[in-house]
C-alpha cells in the first residue's frame, strides 16, 4: 500500500492540527514524498543516532492517529539536531547508507532520490531549529 508523507516544521502543540489537515504543506513548511513509512523513519533514526532499530521504532510511535489511517509522528529531537548540523558530505553518506537498506532496496528507490530527500530534510531541520520548532511526519495511506 502506498503512503503519502508530508514532513513539516511546526510548533510542538500543533501535532493534532497537522493530523486533521488534509494537506499539511498548505499550512506549514515542509517536504512531500511517497512511500515513507514508520519503518523507514525508524531506519533513518537508527542511522543518525546509533540507536538499535527496535529502540528507534519505539521513538517513532505516532503522537496522533486520525481518520482514514492518518498518522502523525514526532521526529526525535536528536534526529532533528543531527540533520541540522551535518555537512553535505555527511548527509550524502547517510543517504547512501539509507538507500542500501532492505526497506529502500525492496521498493527500488533511486539513490539520487534518497539523497535529495535527506538534503531537503536537513534544510527543513535547520529551519525548524532556527525557529524553535520540531519536525512532524504526517502519513496518509489513501492519498497516494
Amino acid at each position: 500500500m502506498g503512503i503519502l508523507t508530508n514532513i513539516v516544521a511546526a510548533e510542538e502543540e500543533e501535532f493534532a492540527d497537522i493530523g486533521e489537515s488534509p494537506h499539511p504543506l498548505d499550512e506549514w513548511s515542509g517536504i512531500e514524498r511517497r512511500g515513507i513509512d514508520i519503518a523507514k523513519m525508524a531506519i533513518l533514526h537508527s542511522l543518525l543516532t546509533g540507536d538499535e532499530y527496535e529502540q528507534a521504532l519505539y521513538q517513532c510511535e505516532p503522537v496522533y492517529i486520525g481518520g482514514e489511517g492518518v498518522l502523525v509522528l514526532r521526529m526525535a529531537e536528536e534526529v532533528v539536531e543531527k540533520l541540522a548540523e551535518m555537512d553535505e558530505e555527511a548527509l550524502e553518506q547517510v543517504a547512501y547508507e539509507l538507500s542500501a537498506t532492505e526497506a529502500f532496496e525492496l521498493e527500488n528507490w533511486d539513490p539520487a532520490e534518497v539523497e535529495d530527500m535527506i538534503l531537503s530534510l536537513a534544510e527543513l531541520a535547520q529551519i525548524a531549529e532556527s525557529q524553535g520548532q520540531t519536525l512532524f511526519v504526517w502519513m496518509h495511506p489513501l492519498l497516494t
